[in-house]
């Protein structure tokens, strides 16, 4: 019965020891954590056209290379991808502008950063009832994205060509109460930006969205009325994270070749003007 206070001695000194010995074992695991990361799956979601076709050029072509081991996962409206990446189900997204994440994050109290510009899609204005824009009818019906920032740019898109006015100096922050003229009487038909292009069977004309345009086989560069100039255009494109993981080893690795020459010659090559590289 002695001999108990000796062994539990002994006991207790080898997990002191043990212990004393795992005392580093923290920092070792998270550094070879943090060099494992840079293999682990990275998912980014994105808009079906063109943002999941330009993912899947850099995941089938230049990807493996870099050692970026890249899942793409396909959202068709432009909500659930900021909500999944804030939520932690995605690691990045691909398929809106600044402006309209700035005011995603203001209106719904996310923070999400924009890293990298990659793209430029021209908005337009379809019709399948008239050839241009002078054959808009007084009274016409015009279709046009119904969130802030697509709003205000659609609207400016029509004053640039001559159908409404707007009030001075708003520019893309334009509201249907920023109108001052309309002599054509326009009525504006706000929907969500995936509807648009299924709108042109019943309104007039469609302002829409060019990732959806391409997606709906409309060829912006052919088929639209009037265009939006790609010249000091701030719309565009990019991937986005959560703030606070902007240094993760993998967004790098995808931001540096999203800006490369292989992308930028696929772009251009695909999308023939109806999607413009950001650089």
């Amino acid at each position: 019965m002695r001999k108990f206070p000796a062994i539990a001695s002994a006991i207790v000194a080898l997990a002191v020891a043990l212990t004393a010995c795992g005392s580093t074992e923290p920092t070792t695991a998270a550094g070879a954590a943090g060099k494992e990361s840079a293999s682990e799956v990275f998912k980014v979601g994105a808009s079906p056209v063109p943002h999941a076709q330009i993912l899947k050029f850099v995941k089938d072509k230049l990807a493996a290379k870099e050692g970026l081991n890249l899942e793409i996962v396909e959202f068709t409206d432009y909500v659930q991808p900021n909500v999944q990446l804030n939520d932690g189900q995605l690691d990045a997204n691909y398929f809106q502008h600044r402006p309209y994440l700035d005011d995603f994050n203001a209106s719904k109290g996310t923070k999400l950063s924009l890293v990298q510009p990659v793209h430029l899609e021209p908005l337009g204005l379809y019709s399948k009832k008239v050839t241009d824009v002078a054959g808009l009818a007084a009274g016409a019906t015009v279709a046009v994205p119904n969130d802030a920032t697509n709003l205000g740019r659609a609207l400016k898109l029509l004053a640039d060509n001559g159908l409404i006015t707007l009030k001075e100096g708003v520019g893309t922050a334009a509201t249907e109460r920023d109108v001052t003229g309309n002599p054509k009487n326009l009525t504006f038909q706000p929907l969500e930006a995936a509807q648009l292009p299924r709108s042109l069977e019943d309104v007039d004309a469609a302002v829409i969205n060019g990732n959806y345009a391409l997606e709906a086989g409309l060829k912006p560069a052919e088929n639209a009325l009037v265009l939006e100039k790609a010249e000091g255009n701030p719309y565009a494109n990019g991937l986005v994270v959560a703030a606070g993981d902007e240094q993760d080893p993998r967004l790098a690795k995808l931001a540096k070749l999203l800006a490369g020459p292989e992308v930028k010659q696929f772009i251009e090559q695909t999308y023939k003007g109806a999607v413009t590289p950001a650089a």
